[in-house]
């Protein structure tokens, strides 16, 4: 193994927020989440990213397979991010990222305790709270499952990173790429989305989900928020589609 590339990075969390966040996040905000298959520091992918904000408002922007480096901004100048490194090459990191145009109150960087294939790198995940303007909290929890390993890896996975967010009684988003492939994977993910009541966004055009034999990949979960609008959307900028949600506080 070349000594450029770190199974488990030098840093885990990394941080970096502009002078133009904004301090709570509004009653009504904007969320995408997507695998961006580290092309989001690309021009085509900015320029995109730049539309869509501006579009659809866009409050969070969490995304899996990202590239950053430490201390470095966002390609947006109003946005704040935390991300989660799983590999370092060359002293660039990759891993999940969630950008906000308001200041995280909360984050802290999480590695799979198992690794892909056995001595590949670990899937890392990020749990973040925002504060709206009567600073009760929404806690954020942006997830890259493992996906080269065994059923019963992938149950230890859920099983811990669930364990996170079991006891919150407040607005909860979980999203990301859950690797749900196969039937057993799919069961297990929905046997805690029952269990701890969470909601799951639809989406019209489904087929536009990163799937594999016909199990989507890709979802948000949510909780204590009602549901207003929800879009996916063709780009040919990943192997993956972004998907937008609109809530409320309820």
């Amino acid at each position: 193994m070349s000594i450029d590339l770190m199974f488990k990075p030098t840093i885990l969390h990394h941080q970096s927020c502009n002078d133009q966040c904004k301090s709570y996040l509004p009653d009504t905000f904007s969320v995408l989440s997507w695998n961006v298959y580290k092309n989001n520091k690309k021009t085509p992918f900015i320029r995109y990213l730049e539309k869509k904000v501006k579009e659809k408002d866009l409050q969070l922007l969490l995304f899996q397979e990202a590239t950053f480096q430490n201390s470095e901004h966002f390609s947006l100048p109003q946005f704040h991010y935390d991300a989660a490194a799983n590999i370092e090459v060359k002293k660039k990191f990759y891993g999940v990222m969630t950008a906000s145009k308001v200041q995280s109150t909360y984050a802290n960087a999480y590695l799979s305790e198992g690794q892909e294939a056995f001595v590949g790198p670990y899937k890392s995940m990020l749990l973040s709270s925002y504060e709206f303007k009567d600073k009760a909290k929404l806690l954020v929890l942006n997830v890259h499952v493992i996906n080269f390993r065994e059923n019963e890896c992938y149950n230890r996975e859920l099983d811990r990173f669930f364990e996170f967010i079991s006891t919150y009684e407040g607005p909860l988003i979980l999203a990301g790429d859950f690797n749900s492939w196969n039937l057993q994977r799919k069961e297990k993910l929905y046997e805690y989305v029952y269990k701890l009541k969470l909601k799951t966004v639809t989406f019209g055009s489904s087929t536009d989900i990163k799937s594999f034999l016909g199990n989507n990949l890709d979802f948000i979960f949510y909780k204590g928020l009602t549901l207003i609008d929800s879009s996916v959307e063709k780009t040919g900028l990943s192997d993956h589609n972004p998907l937008f949600a609109t809530f409320k506080r309820t």
